[in-house]
């Protein structure tokens, strides 16, 4: 008989960007991407897409350096935060309790086998939008801003590990995410993973670092409704001098219609449709590609740009991303 799946870890809640180039980020998060700033405290300030039901999905933080700072999860419940806290203890990947952060209560710190830091909480304050931002709907979070791409919510974010094996064992181990599709070379090594706590394909995603450096982030990706908005978005960029390095096209992984660009920091940004799909068999199958399948590029034919699997942050001395 196979064991309970664990079903503790409700959804992606934010994740934190570090930038350089703060004033620069919070401009282009705010007036290219379309988000709305709902918070500041310290050196950071933190950001939402239009219908994210959290106060924010997106924390943006003053750094002499680019990368992720953290990536929370909200639990189902304060019991399922302590379960998951209670099977952590003591694993080596704990880090412990703290208050909280803006906009949430206590949590639960860990790190994962390459060093990310992984924030779990439950107790969290829902947006309650000012009154020039109440939307005409009231099962809307927020009125429709009309300005840039329009982000509706944040999907999934992209870490990069040295050992994705390891990383995908404590993920489903420890927190119960569920592995949806992979990438297995030829020699047995795993080289990516897509995970999903929800009935989402994937709230996250771990591709293998080219320099085998832990603990690097690939990206962070928002949502759109349309792939006519993210069409739209390509030229949102172009009018805004923002370098566009690959895209639109879509993923053969994921089916995800994309468009990737750097903010001012550094770090990649990917707006999608329609972000991850749905999978609803309890008992799903995870698919596997191969290193041949992956060589064949993107699901039209389009190849892999070289940069995709070089450029992450922050930046590794010494090794090049081209």
């Amino acid at each position: 008989m196979q064991p309970e799946p664990i079903r503790d870890i409700a959804h992606l809640g934010h994740v934190e960007v570090l930038t350089p180039k703060f004033e620069e980020s919070r401009k282009f998060f705010i007036d290219v991407m379309g988000m709305t700033q709902s918070g500041e405290r310290g050196s950071s300030v933190y950001l939402r897409g239009w219908d994210d039901y959290e106060r924010y999905s997106l924390k943006l933080t003053d750094s002499k350096t680019s990368g992720m700072g953290h990536a929370a999860f909200r639990t189902r419940s304060p019991q399922a935060l302590e379960r998951r806290a209670a099977a952590l203890k003591g694993s080596g990947f704990d880090v412990g309790w703290t208050d909280g952060d803006f906009g949430h209560g206590k949590t639960f710190v860990c790190k994962d086998p390459d060093g990310h830091v992984i924030e779990l909480y439950y107790d969290t304050e829902w947006y309650d939008p000012p009154p020039d931002q109440k939307p005409a709907l009231k099962n809307q979070a927020q009125r429709y801003p009309a300005r840039g791409c329009n982000v509706r919510r944040i999907d999934h974010f992209n870490g990069l590990a040295a050992d994705i094996k390891a990383n995908r064992e404590f993920f489903e181990n420890y927190l119960g995410f569920m592995l949806t599709e992979q990438i297995v070379l030829d020699d047995g090594t795993e080289a990516g993973m897509w995970l999903t706590a929800t009935n989402k394909t994937y709230d996250f995603a771990y591709t293998r670092d080219h320099s085998g450096t832990k603990g690097r982030f690939h990206h962070v990706t928002y949502a759109l409704d349309s792939r006519e908005d993210v069409l739209r978005a390509a030229d949102v960029f172009l009018e805004h001098g923002v370098f566009i390095e690959t895209g639109p096209h879509k993923h053969a992984i994921q089916q995800t219609f994309f468009l990737y660009v750097y903010e001012p920091g550094g770090n990649r940004v990917e707006v999608a449709c329609p972000g991850a799909r749905l999978v609803l068999a309890p008992d799903w199958k995870p698919i596997r590609w191969s290193e041949a399948e992956r060589k064949k590029g993107q699901a039209w034919g389009l190849q892999t740009i070289k940069s995709f699997h070089t450029h992450g942050t922050p930046p590794v001395p010494g090794v090049p991303e081209s």
